[in-house]
């Protein structure tokens, strides 16, 4: 799940919808497949790969390659790994 408006609208939105923190990965939300209904009731649009990376990329809440790995070694770290998420398997 993604915003083509902000993070604020996209974090507000998964409060909503009682999604954790855990499933947000830097410029999008995992959702999970017992909320999809939900969210589209309360307004989500159903969009193809294509159209969602174009809105994000439109929107400037794209993240680049390289600051989805930082991101992704950041929660590693916040997870007390202490391994890249990389080298978790991820």
């Amino acid at each position: 799940m993604v915003s083509n408006h902000s993070f604020e609208e996209l974090h507000l939105f998964a409060v909503t919808l009682e999604i954790p923190t855990r499933a947000f990965h830097g410029d999008h939300y995992d959702l999970p497949a017992h909320i999809r209904a939900i969210a589209i009731d309360l307004g989500a649009q159903v969009v193809s790969s294509r159209e969602l990376v174009t809105h994000l990329v439109s929107s400037g809440l794209r993240m680049s390659a390289a600051q989805r790995r930082a991101y992704k070694n950041a929660d590693a770290a916040d997870h007390g790994s202490g391994m890249p998420a990389m080298d978790r398997g991820q």
